[in-house]
């Protein structure tokens, strides 16, 4: 949820269940393979961030993944890609029914992602944020061998600090541009985002990634917002000072972590381009889909590995997805 001020700047509600499930289980909720369900939409930049952890820490047969469709209206995301509506584990046809069950009264943003516990049927967490960190440090136990460290503890000071600013600026910045109510608040979130994407430009010219020479929770933050600039934001929310393609060093760092396995694989274009066009009416009141921007540019080479660098460390990429969580190939970069 979010709402525009009397000065036209879009501000977040950021009122999250902060509801923790952790290995020792200190609220109520403790790791358990099989026990929860991960509900996510490939449309959403903030839950894209969980399929591509939960695939670069192999956590796919203990976490189980289910997939709401890319469009929603007013009470929630709905299972419409489910035989019957439903999702086949919840049983239930809108994510809104986890959330009451739990607080019948809810009335924050029912989002995604979002945890639920199987056995109760109740959301635990939809914290974005504290998901994807948890995922690297409380279910550890359960990474795959030579899963990456996605936030090493001697880098956390400095992927926390890029991460404010990319959240506030990036992720959070082409929101401020697209709904802005007035002019001044537009071009204040135009200025602030493209700003940010200069700081890093110059930051990535001279390293492959963010922080250190290996992915980490920061290049996984922002690659989310990078893969649907020029689908999304360039257009839809008016952030057109460049496209992402107009962004050498920004371009070549995206197209890098899209051929990395667990980054491209997990987007689907056709949903992310569904949802923005069609569910937000008040930018975009027809609901025409755009039929571009051409995507088999993702595909051609990036040349950032002359920067060094090693993708998963000492690690290795994971493997394919499986079959039922496996993108369609007309929705991907062709």
């Amino acid at each position: 949820m979010a709402y525009v001020s009397t000065t036209g700047e879009f501000t977040r509600d950021q009122r999250y269940i902060a509801t923790r499930i952790t290995a020792d289980g200190r609220d109520g909720y403790p790791v358990e393979p099989g026990r929860y369900r991960l509900v996510v939409s490939r449309a959403c930049p903030w839950a894209n961030r969980t399929i591509i952890v939960r695939r670069l820490l192999g956590l796919e047969d203990v976490l189980s993944m289910g997939i709401a469709g890319p469009t929603h209206d007013e009470r929630s995301w709905t299972f419409d890609l489910d035989p019957g509506g439903k999702d086949p584990v919840l049983g239930i046809e809108r994510l809104q029914e986890a959330f009451f069950r739990r607080y019948p009264d809810y009335d924050k943003g029912i989002t995604v992602p979002a945890i639920v516990d199987v056995p109760t049927g109740q959301v635990v967490t939809n914290d974005f944020a504290q998901i994807t960190l948890d995922m690297s440090m409380e279910w550890r136990e359960f990474h795959r061998p030579g899963a990456p460290d996605l936030y090493p503890e001697v880098l956390r000071a400095e992927i926390d600090e890029v991460n404010r600013h990319v959240f506030r600026d990036v992720n959070n910045g082409v929101y401020r541009a697209g709904f802005a109510g007035s002019q001044e608040a537009y071009e204040k979130a135009y200025h602030r985002l493209f700003d940010r994407l200069d700081w890093l430009t110059e930051r990535l010219a001279g390293q492959r990634y963010l922080v250190g020479d290996t992915i980490t929770e920061a290049d996984v933050r922002l690659f989310t917002t990078l893969v649907r600039f020029d689908p999304v934001y360039h257009g839809h929310f008016k952030c057109n000072r460049s496209k992402l393609t107009e962004m050498p060093v920004l371009w070549a760092y995206a197209r890098d972590l899209f051929q990395t396995p667990g980054f491209g694989d997990t987007i689907d274009f056709v949903h992310i381009k569904r949802h923005y066009y069609e569910v937000h009416r008040d930018i975009n009141p027809t609901g025409v889909v755009p039929s571009g921007p051409d995507l088999a540019n993702w595909l051609t080479d990036h040349g950032r590995d002359t920067l060094g660098g090693r993708p998963f460390g000492d690690g290795t990429p994971p493997p394919p997805p499986k079959p039922d969580e496996t993108v369609p190939a007309a929705h991907g970069a062709v």
